[in-house]
């Protein structure tokens, strides 16, 4: 996408941006970047680094500055990736302006199973709090996950299950206060082996909470059901409180570890639309791993996976009473197989293995609007890297079974609205060819083109009824067939010490974009108002869009100072209707500098927003604004990653709307004020 594609008002920005060469992850991998360390990213199955892919990663002091309350929220403002936002504690990651089922939620690269795809109001159950490590792979790098990574990858790691050998007790702890919604939090883990680097026993403990009190917000007047409320500095009913905790144990030596982990969360939370009402949200999760390299033999590294998931969350009215429950019960299995290089084909590499899912949902209550539900689905998929002179080539495919059943309407139900039992089946297919050049000077051009189908979720089979979260009565269609979608992608990046720069350009066309559009027609709500109706339905669409990202060091010596900078910018069709497509991120520019001294490091990053006015008729444009954040951290003289950080967001106290909020929603909850978060990290 060209730089005139920019609003007029952020080009000149843009263009500094781009002449810096800099990028919008000023704190994201800063220290490998400065010693020239490769980022490996985990979740390729090859285990590629990150420079020559549309990816990012957010570990150590990064991530401990970045962290928030929800994933969204933690990286919201990595390139080409926003944050849905239903409220401060309700907020999944938007990926170059596709969400929901679009993105893939991994936990240690295994499915992370929640509600939190059915609605916005439901959290993700993944906490950043006690994660060490998040990946974001976006566009077709995502291809083995399946369709449901069609925008992207969010990948968080923690070492719940040991991974190597331990040298005997250590430990992790963080604590944090401010931020706007007054968080209180802390998080803390330890472990222990018995030192033997050859392997032995190895064990893991860890435990967090969080509190927070409704979110401070600048001077504003919210409107609900169209409705002006009093002008106030708070968003309502958004306070918070969670905990969780795991225990995990492998067997490991210095090629292999097998184990398992046990992890429990617990979420309650205010639904800022319906002001009495509570989420209470729980998961339970059994996860085991196995990881067994330097085998002998033609496959000679294999990983394996499985894990069991039990989801529950309750919507609790201002009575106590309990209005709907949804539950989930998921397993998933997951084997990659490393084969040996083939010489006879020009030393062709590569993984190969196999994924099975099954998901049961069911939601009781009078606003359920989705009937219970089965998922099943088992896939083969490959991957394979062959160099070819200058060039390395890559292939990859995907092929999957799955069926959605629907259990209907229960016996006797009052009100039929789910029909009989019934039940759809679908192979949808993924494919992906690839090509990629180095040089010594540090430049690597990369190119990908892919297929990719997924399965209609549950709820755009099924959904028959009206959910409160959106205000509207939604409506599925069983008769869906898989959404298509081809997509072309080409990434320029170059490293040099602690220089970097990476440019990403990507197409996706759409044959078949299931989306939740207006039909004009409209429902009662039951209290004497009616809603709008919405229904799923494919359409042709079309994404694309620019990422620029990259850091230069102007200042070497006992001071470095760094200069960063971005822009990135997405664009969507419905090409059946001519309209946009809905709540897509503005165009963005970042800029920043980040200043390092004797283990103090401080900075500043500046981020400006273009007005929205790219919506469908059923939206109304955002208008766009620009936000100061400074940032600091410093080392304690009780080891070598102990310190303290601190944070100050949006320094102008500015009032700024999120986009890629509904409508609904958008009013009642802007982005915070301005807000101090300080906290105190330790490791032994």
């Amino acid at each position: 996408m060209p730089m005139n594609s920019l609003p007029r008002r952020l080009r000149p920005i843009s263009r500094v941006a781009l002449a810096a060469a800099c990028a919008s992850t000023a704190l994201i991998t800063s220290a490998a970047r400065a010693q020239n360390q490769t980022v490996v990213i985990t979740g390729n199955p090859l285990g590629r680094d990150s420079s020559g892919q549309a990816a990012s990663v957010l570990s150590g002091n990064g991530l401990s500055t970045r962290r928030a309350g929800t994933l969204g929220e933690t990286l919201d403002g990595l390139p080409g990736v926003a944050a849905s936002g239903f409220g401060p504690n309700s907020s999944r990651p938007v990926i170059r302006g596709l969400d929901g089922d679009r993105v893939r939620l991994l936990d240690n690269g295994g499915a992370s199973i929640d509600a939190s795809n059915l609605s916005f109001d439901h959290a993700s159950a993944s906490d950043p709090l006690i994660t060490e490590r998040i990946e974001v792979l976006r566009g077709p790098a995502a291809l083995l996950y399946g369709g449901n990574a069609t925008g992207g990858v969010v990948n968080s790691i923690d070492n719940r299950i040991p991974r190597g050998p331990a040298d005997g007790l250590s430990g992790r702890a963080e604590v944090r206060f401010g931020g706007p919604a007054n968080e209180r939090s802390g998080a803390a883990l330890l472990e222990g082996g018995s030192g033997d680097p050859k392997g032995g026993l190895v064990w893991h403990v860890d435990a967090y909470g969080r509190r927070t009190d409704d979110q401070r917000v600048p001077r504003h007047t919210p409107v609900a059901d169209g409705e002006a409320l009093p002008a106030t500095t708070r968003v309502r009913n958004s306070a918070s409180q969670s905990e969780g905790g795991a225990v995990g144990a492998a067997w490991t030596s210095a090629q292999s570890y097998v184990g398992a982990s046990l992890e429990t969360s617990r979420n309650r939370y205010g639904v800022t639309v319906e002001p009495d009402v509570t989420i209470r949200m729980q998961r339970d999760r059994l996860a085991l791993a196995g990881d067994w390299r330097a085998l002998p033999g033609f496959i000679n590294h294999v990983t394996t996976q499985a894990s069991h998931t039990r989801y529950e969350h309750r919507e609790i009215e201002g009575s106590g009473v309990v209005g709907t429950t949804f539950r989930s019960s998921g397993d998933e299995v997951r084997v990659t197989a490393h084969h040996e290089p083939i010489a006879k084909l020009g030393g062709l590499h590569g993984v190969f293995g196999l994924q099975a899912e099954s998901l049961d949902f069911q939601a009781l209550g009078e606003e359920a609007f989705v009937p219970a539900t089965q998922t099943r689905s088992a896939a083969l998929f490959m991957l394979e890297e062959l160099p070819a002179g200058p060039f390395t080539l890559t292939a990859g495919g995907r092929i999957e079974k799955a069926s959605v059943a629907s259990a209907g309407d229960e016996a006797g139900a009052a009100e039929p609205r789910f029909g009989s039992a019934s039940k759809r089946e679908f192979t949808p297919h993924s494919l992906s060819l690839g090509a990629r050049i180095g040089s010594a000077q540090g430049w690597q051009l990369a190119t990908s083109v892919g297929q990719t189908e997924r399965t209609p979720a549950y709820y755009e089979l099924y959904a028959n009824g009206l959910h409160v979260a959106t205000s509207a009565y939604e409506q599925g269609d069983p008769t869906l067939g898989t959404e298509r979608s081809g997509n072309a992608e080409l990434v320029l990046s170059w490293t040099q010490g602690a220089h970097s720069f990476k440019a990403t350009a990507f197409h996706t066309r759409f044959s078949r974009f299931i989306s939740l559009d207006a039909t004009g027609d409209v429902q009662p709500d039951g209290d004497g108002h009616e809603v709008p109706v919405y229904a799923f339905r494919a359409a042709r669409a079309r994404m694309q869009g620019l990422e620029v990202e990259g850091r230069t060091r102007v200042l070497e010596g006992a001071w470095t100072v760094d200069l960063t900078g971005g822009v990135d910018t997405v664009r969507g069709d419905n090409l059946d209707t001519g309209e946009p497509l809905p709540r897509l991120a503005p165009s963005r520019v970042r800029v920043g500098v980040e200043a390092a001294w004797q283990g103090l490091r401080f900075g500043a990053n500046w981020r400006a927003l273009a007005r929205q006015d790219r919506v469908p008729a059923t939206d109304v444009a955002t208008p766009g604004y620009s936000m100061l954040d400074l940032w600091a951290s410093g080392r304690i003289a009780m080891g070598e990653d102990t310190g303290w950080f601190a944070r100050v967001n949006n320094v102008g106290d500015k009032l700024a709307l999120n986009s890629t909020t509904i409508a609904t929603m958008r009013g009642l909850s802007p982005l915070p004020g301005r807000a101090l978060t300080v906290g105190l990290r330790a490791r032994f």
